[in-house]
């Protein structure tokens, strides 16, 4: 975080000129949670989720009457709509905003400051993304007590500026979940996809004969060949973003002399260890597979294209989740190689390569754009705050 003697970020927006002032927590607030609730005053199915540490930021898995809920609400400490509850135990610092909801949180877990109009929540929610809990830095601790939370010295704004952080702040987090939302669904888009094109209820128009049954064996090799050439560029698992077939940089600038199997432009990698089996490339380039990679080479009868959607296809997935080994479970050569997949005629497999091709460079450019956005933030919290 920038700091200077003035105690003035590095970034600020117009109209805006005094110096911050220095507060604990604990001068403008205090801590607050929730009345105990017991195991026994709990069910699995119920009106009120009640979340515990564990289910935290996730789906409740325990709930409480609405009756409970309704008398422990006016009679003991609960947040109002804005609020931040804080994770206390666990991965310690976690944020959520409460935004009114029927819901009930445990005690000393899950707590939030309650405090006056001299914080405005929308600031005090960026600001918990970068504070520095007094006592915790560079411990051990698993949690966040009172005394670390009252005890911990922030520079603080005038309101109006805290608004003007948060609320920008904050929008940036709708663009970042709003890109995540889009990523899920196009992701989800390919799935359907990829389900009805390999179960054919789907078919591009003019096609209509039946696909023809292929063992895998029958329509690629298997290459074999190794190599620790350190001038042949090496991909290893941590070098492929999973499920999305590309790789998170430029491998050809890595150096190493690993041992690798050797493959050519348009072989098909597929990583066959468990739990991975998401790890698959279709490389442009000379290079070495390092690690638990099958390299396939698509024969005449099959695009190589259509071969890096077919391993990407349900039927696949699922017989290369049939494995052998017990510690490192792989999948089982013997078993993908002797089962048979739908083959379309060429053209048809062409035009299947180019939907999910288009549909891939989708995926990828809304990643990107995330990941421009998630540096955005980054270098916001940065700049904005002392």
């Amino acid at each position: 975080m920038s700091k200077d003697a003035k105690n003035v970020p590095a970034l600020r927006f117009k109209g805006y000129s005094d110096a911050w002032e220095k507060r604990k927590l604990g001068d403008l607030g205090s801590v607050a949670m929730n009345k105990r609730i017991y195991k026994d005053q709990t069910s699995d199915e119920g009106e009120i989720p009640f979340y515990k540490i564990g289910s935290f930021g996730k789906q409740a898995d325990a709930f409480i009457s609405r009756k409970l809920f309704n008398e422990y609400k006016k009679l003991y400490p609960f947040p109002k709509k804005g609020d931040i509850l804080i994770s206390a135990s666990g991965s310690i610092g976690r944020t959520i905003v409460y935004n009114g909801e029927d819901a009930y949180f445990q005690d000393s877990n899950i707590i939030w400051i309650q405090h006056d109009n001299r914080l405005d929540n929308t600031f005090l929610h960026q600001l918990f993304n970068i504070i520095r809990w007094s006592g915790v830095e560079g411990t051990t601790i698993k949690r966040l007590y009172n005394k670390n939370i009252l005890s911990t010295q922030i520079l603080l704004p005038s309101v109006e500026e805290q608004r003007s952080i948060g609320n920008l702040l904050d929008n940036v987090d709708n663009l970042i979940a709003a890109t995540q939302h889009n990523i899920d669904a196009l992701e989800q888009a390919k799935k359907a996809l990829l389900q009805r094109l390999f179960d054919q209820s789907w078919r591009f128009k003019g096609y209509s004969d039946p696909w023809e049954k292929r063992k895998f064996k029958d329509l690629v090799v298997r290459v074999n060949k190794t190599s620790d050439d350190s001038t042949i560029p090496s991909v290893e698992f941590e070098d492929i973003i999973s499920k999305q077939g590309r790789l998170n940089k430029d491998v050809r600038l890595k150096i190493n002399s690993k041992q690798g199997i050797y493959f050519e432009p348009q072989d098909v990698l597929f990583g066959k260890l468990r739990p991975y089996l998401q790890n698959w490339l279709f490389p442009s380039f000379y290079g070495r597979a390092v690690g638990d990679f099958w390299v396939l080479r698509a024969n005449s009868s099959v695009l190589s294209e259509y071969l890096f959607v077919l391993i990407q296809s349900p039927r696949f997935q699922i017989v290369a989740n049939i494995s052998s080994g017990t510690k490192m479970p792989r999948s089982d050569w013997n078993t993908v190689s002797n089962t048979s997949f739908p083959i379309p005629v060429q053209s048809e497999q062409r035009k299947i390569w180019q939907l999910f091709n288009v549909l891939d460079n989708l995926i990828a450019a809304t990643q990107s754009r995330l990941s421009s956005l998630e540096l955005l933030k980054k270098a916001l919290l940065q700049d904005l705050f002392i």
